[in-house]
């Protein structure tokens, strides 16, 4: 496209109601950079509130419209890919002005191949816009998104700031601290006929056809034009990394191209290659992402300071030397903490007499922790292993356990949604989340329901498990551990918390309240349990029938304060016109145990069928359920029940609970 161009999205592809916009530039330094952002307006050209201005501080819109998926480098510089669903743009929106700005002052005549393009939901690339004239502007507006007759249209601006991102947000109604809004003139601008600057046109330059008004240009000081005024910079945290959630398209001619990985698993042959690889892999982006690392260890008692990691280091014990799997060392104001790793991957239980010999070294060299590091997950108040402390010993070390379940959540919320400092960082992280996540690694988390699950599921269809039963205790645990590590998996994809609750008073002991669980299980053969998500609505319910080999999934949601229940069972229905048509919703009812209940197949033409019969009875929310058959394996199948827990809770999520936000 050229400058003041403007196509139709449709009549480029079918698969426009999302769209990827990037921005790229190159620096001959290989330093050289600048921020995307993205403004919001309606139809007088303002922003509607500050929060419909997206930057680096402010990534994500709340209906998804807009998100700024982050910084990917590329050959000659970086490029940012920004996300755009048009679908969700409320419908006061105008137009979407997407711009750059660099800072300090820097020019992006600076910078070589100043360009953007655009592609469709498939990945396609639909259009490309090259600015050419850029040489004494500190911010770009690269084009813009609008509406007309009910379609998207894309203008290609290419129209420049010299008073940076400041300058810019202003003039489209942001609110920006430090007195950021009295920036320099531009030299070359004409007023129009409607009272606000426009730059200067070249001559026989044509002007963009469809004017929706042109785009403001910075505004100009009132006490003199000739005196510039340095640009303040919005006041805002640290710039952070995150890498796109969509992949770049491949190179390779064919799947069976295998890019080449900084940690390969596939020379892996035996559980020591795997200890031993997966040690030294974690333990060195620990000390190369000083984020990640300190996101591991604060929880230990590490201080926040310089962070050294090492591998198979000997230290006496006894006659015979150990070697653990690896050593932590943190700095800080020439202090010194230490800790012991003791690394366990697959199926592999951890050793109590080798976690012994480590808290004694620890012990008698003044070490802080040892650290064990597993698939397993460990409970409240059930260590995974029994240790002795000597008493006597005024020196204390503190026994903490990891899971590599945990290990990748942590990765995950850095790279996909917090941030880190560089792009490589961010590269580090994704190559250490892609090694544990390989099939060959050893390091999946909790994958075994015990040896109790089989014989406990057989005495529960055959009626002969016993109240007090041992082995129900055994299978209430693992329950609980799985829960925990659904909760890690859902919570890194989604960048929330995601806890699991327990309904039991403050201070209760764990031991008693799995023993009623377990009580619970024997009577009723059904294995029960509640996470909160973060933003959503209610409390979703996971229900495991061993009598049925039924995994339920469900939901309740408040009836809301105002309205009237006609209308609450239509907006229901429409907010959930992607979900699945088996879904189960049922009306709660005051003083009853339930209302009207069907299939959303069956409610979808006739949502006056949840209503109860008497208008005079009070309607207090609604119960959104699905049910699964659960797998039979102990777990390493892929049709086993971790499996099946794990895909229930991430489908009721993604095509119920989403909807109700």
């Amino acid at each position: 496209m050229i400058k003041g161009s403007n196509v139709t999205l449709g009549a480029l592809s079918e698969n426009v109601g999302s769209v990827i916009v990037s921005l790229g530039w190159g620096s001959p330094t290989g330093e050289g950079d600048a921020d995307v952002s993205v403004l919001m307006l309606n139809a007088d050209g303002k922003v509607r509130s500050d929060t419909d201005f997206y930057f680096y501080n402010n990534p994500v819109a709340a209906d998804g419209s807009v998100q700024l998926l982050g910084k990917t480098p590329t050959a000659d510089g970086n490029e940012d890919r920004i996300s755009f669903d048009l679908t969700a743009v409320p419908s006061e929106v105008d137009r979407i002005v997407v711009a750059a700005s660099r800072y300090e002052g820097a020019r992006f005549g600076e910078l070589e191949g100043v360009r953007l393009s655009l592609a469709d939901g498939a990945g396609d690339d639909l259009l490309r816009f090259a600015i050419d004239e850029a040489d004494s502007v500190s911010a770009i507006i690269f084009g813009e998104l609008y509406r007309r007759g009910g379609e998207w249209k894309f203008r290609a601006v290419g129209q420049g700031y010299d008073a940076g991102l400041a300058g810019l947000a202003t003039d489209f109604g942001v609110d920006i601290d430090d007195d950021a809004g009295a920036v320099e003139a531009q030299e070359g601008t004409a007023a129009d006929d409607q009272g606000y600057r426009t730059p200067s046109t070249a001559a026989g330059e044509p002007s963009p056809p469809e004017a929706l008004g042109a785009v403001p240009a910075p505004r100009t000081s009132d006490d003199d034009a000739e005196q510039k005024r340095p640009t303040a910079r919005p006041r805002t945290a640290k710039k952070k990394v995150t890498l796109p959630k969509a992949a770049k398209k491949t190179l390779a001619e064919n799947e069976s191209w295998k890019g080449a990985r900084l940690f390969p698993v596939s020379a892996l042959k035996s559980d020591r290659d795997r200890e031993t690889r997966a040690t030294s892999v974690l333990l060195s982006v620990m000390a190369q992402v000083p984020e990640f690392g300190r996101r591991l260890t604060a929880a230990f008692g590490a201080p926040a300071g310089r962070m050294e990691t090492f591998t198979e280091v000997t230290l006496p014990h006894g006659d015979t030397p150990r070697r653990p799997d690896g050593v932590i060392r943190v700095e800080r104001a020439g202090k010194l903490w230490t800790a012991l790793v003791e690394t366990k991957t697959n199926g592999n239980s951890l050793k109590a007499e080798q976690v012994q010999a480590y808290m004694d070294i620890a012990a008698r060299r003044g070490y802080e922790s040892v650290i064990t590091l597993s698939n397993d997950v460990a409970l409240e108040g059930s260590p995974l292993v029994d240790v002795k402390i000597d008493g006597r010993r005024k020196h204390k070390v503190a026994l903490w356990h990891l899971s590599w379940a945990e290990v990748a959540h942590q990765a995950q919320m850095l790279i996909r949604h917090e941030g880190v400092g560089n792009a490589a960082h961010a590269w580090l992280l994704q190559e250490l989340l892609h090694y544990l996540q390989h099939e060959n690694s050893g390091c999946h988390g909790f994958q075994n329901m015990g040896p109790a699950w089989v014989p406990v599921r057989n005495g529960i269809d055959e009626e002969t498990l016993c109240h007090g039963d041992r082995r129900a205790l055994e299978v209430v645990e693992s329950w609980e551990r799985l829960i925990r590590q659904v909760c890690l998996g859902l919570g890194g994809e989604l960048g929330q918390k995601v806890l699991p609750v327990q309904r039991a008073k403050r201070g209760t002991d764990p031991g008693a309240r799995r023993l009623r669980l377990a009580d619970q299980l024997c009577r009723d053969g059904r294995l029960q349990a509640e996470l909160r998500i973060e933003g959503t609505p209610g409390i979703l319910a996971i229900s495991a029938d061993l009598r049925t080999g039924k995994l339920r999934t469900s939901i309740e949601i408040p009836a809301p304060e105002q309205g009237y229940p006609l209308s609450w069972a239509k907006r229901l229905v429409r907010r959930l016109a992607e979900a699945p048509a088996d879904l189960h919703v049922e009306t709660l009812v005051e003083g009853e145990t339930g209302g009207p209940r069907g299939t959303l197949e069956r409610l979808r033409p006739e949502p006056a069928d949840m209503l109860p019969k008497d208008s005079g009875t009070r309607i207090t929310g609604f119960r959104l359920s699905l049910l699964k058959g659960m797998g039979s394996s102990r777990g390493n199948a892929e049709s086993g029940f971790i499996r099946s827990v794990d895909d229930a809770v991430h489908r009721f999520y993604t095509t119920v609970v989403v909807h109700l936000g």
